[in-house]
Parts: C-alpha cells; structure tokens; sequence
C-alpha cells in the first residue's frame, strides 16, 4: 500500500532556494530525471551548470532545451556547459574527474544521476554493465571528485553534496550472491550463469549495492565535510528502462509512474543544503530521510554491507591506486 501511496497521492515539494554562485554537476543529464533536475537547479539560478552526458550532441539538445524553459538564462552563455563522460569507462571517468579538478573552482553539489537498466547481460570494464556503470564507476567517479568537493567545504563553510540516484527496488532481492566465498561476491554477480539465472534481480542489485555503499562509506568517514547520500525517486516516466521487455512492467508503469519532473524534486531535495546536516549516509525517498529495505538494516545487511565495502575498494585501487585516501 505504501507503493500506491507514494506513486499516487504523496505530494513532492517543488524546489525551492538560491543556488546563486553555486556551482552543479549533474550527471546523465540530457534526458530524464537529470535532465529535469538539472532544470531546476538553473530555475534556482546555479552560477555554473554542468551537463555531464555521454553524448555531446544529446547534451547540446539538452542544454538548449533548458536555457529556453529559464527566463535569461540563453543569454549567460557559460551558465550551462556540456561535458562529455561515459560512465562505461574508467577512462572516461578520470578524465572527466581530472576536467572538474582542473577547470572547476568549487562544486556546491554533484548530482551521480547517471545510471541504466538493461534487458540483456553485456560486460564493460570488468563487470556486468549494470555493475560497472551503476556502482563501481559512479564510487570511482565520486572518490575522484571529493577532493575539489572537500576544498569547496574548506572554501566556502558550507556543506557540498554528492546524491547518488539509487531506487526502491533495492529492496527487490534478497542478494543471494551475499553468500558467496569471502572476496566472491562481485566476482559471483557478475557471473553470466549466475547474472541470467538471477536476471531480473540484477538491476536491483545494483541499486541495493549503491545503498550499502553509501552506508558503509558514511560509517568510515563520518567526519568528512561532505554529505554522501542516495535517493530514490519513485517510478517516473523516463527512458532508463527503455531496454526492459514485457507487457505487465509497461502498463505498471503507465498507470502508476511519476512525471519525470516530479521525480527530479526528489534528487533536488536529497542534494540540497537544507537537508545536508542531516542524511549523511542516509537514504531519501519522498524528499524525506527514510529507512531502506530490511535486508539492509538487518544483521545480515550490515556483514553483506562491509564484504561488499571491502570488495569495493579492492576494486577502486585497482583502477586507480591511492584514489580512496581521497576520502
């Protein structure tokens, strides 16, 4: 019942506030929940916008689409930027993190939106596609960009952001690869017998890794000047499915999806100052911090939480030795 409630009835508050000399990243977005997020943060008049997308020329549509919904904003034409990156890449992520560094002198909220669910198993990178692009490049993307976020706190005396756009259906599994042989766990979900076997699974396991994550970075660095948070949006009309075969998901959807507007209110709200103090390590549904899924919280949940953590890392070294001393 507390699905058709939050689908149908909950009201989500329209952002509001000053976003005037901030700067924003976020990513995925030229279409979507990003997309319309993104919109709001330049409504609430960001100093500087940027676009993270893999395709410039989506991006560009985007960044025109959005300069004509703000009155003057066409005319400020380094508000709105577009930067390309391909979270299917690691060097994609670098380079992009390397730009923020570089051409970027403060991040007031980085919005790790970019995400996807497919229909078929592919691997990129190292894992999974779901996997590398949902969990492990958007950690690597956010230990990479912490640094000019941590020097934005030291700046400025705020607190900077970095929401990461999970889903309720994180608590649409019971991560039956939790139990796989110490430092198997990634090795076991991206197994193609074990992925397909387990296929309509896959996609919510990546959105409960993202959850324990956050978690288990939190309860590290409980002291960063950071919030690290995730957000779950609801069921919206966008395009982040668009792979998924099946009659009965298209007509839930259909009947009971958000706009993809109201949707973005919750990534606006989980990324901004008022609720930064507050939702640390935590997890947001209807711009509210609410309680993740029991398998989360339980015993089971925290030993799945720190193995998970533990593989993570080894992972992210790999990549890119040294880059979690970053946090």
């Amino acid at each position: 019942m507390s699905f058709f409630y939050s689908q149908l009835i909950q009201h989500l508050p329209y952002p509001t506030g000053s976003y005037a000399g901030k700067t924003v990243v976020v990513t995925g977005s030229n279409t979507g929940l990003g997309k319309e997020a993104a919109r709001h943060f330049a409504r609430l008049g960001a100093s500087r916008l940027i676009l993270a997308v893999r395709s410039l020329d989506k991006g560009r549509a985007a960044k025109a689409d959005i300069e004509a919904s703000v009155p003057g904003l066409a005319a400020e034409a380094s508000v709105v930027q577009v930067w390309q990156l391909d979270m299917g890449s690691y060097a994609s992520v670098q380079a992009f993190a390397a730009r923020v560094d570089t051409e970027l002198d403060r991040v007031d909220v980085f919005l790790a939106n970019a995400g996807l669910a497919r229909a078929r198993y592919s691997v990129v990178e190292d894992n999974e596609e779901m996997i590398t692009v949902n969990v492990v490049a958007t950690f690597l993307l956010a230990a990479l960009v912490m640094p000019k976020l941590k020097s934005t706190a030291a700046q400025t005396g705020s607190r900077p952001t970095l929401t990461i756009t999970s889903s309720g259906v994180h608590g649409h599994t019971q991560f039956p690869q939790k139990s796989a042989p110490h430092g198997r766990i990634f090795a076991t979900i991206n197994d193609k017998t074990t992925a397909e076997r387990h296929w309509a699974e896959q996609y919510p396991v990546s959105k409960l890794l993202e959850v324990l994550c956050v978690r288990a970075l939190a309860e590290r660095h409980p002291a960063l000047p950071v919030t690290v948070n995730c957000v779950n949006p609801g069921l919206c009309q966008s395009e982040l499915a668009r792979d998924v075969p099946g009659w009965a998901f298209w007509l839930r959807k259909l009947l009971l999806a958000r706009s993809t507007e109201a949707g973005s209110r919750t990534l606006v709200h989980a990324a901004s100052p008022a609720v930064a103090a507050d939702s640390h390590g935590q997890y947001l549904s209807d711009c509210a911090v609410s309680a993740p899924a029991p398998l989360v919280t339980g015993a089971e949940g925290k030993e799945a939480q720190d193995r998970v953590w533990e593989e993570l890392v080894a992972k992210l070294e790999a990549i890119r030795p040294g880059v979690m001393k970053n946090l």
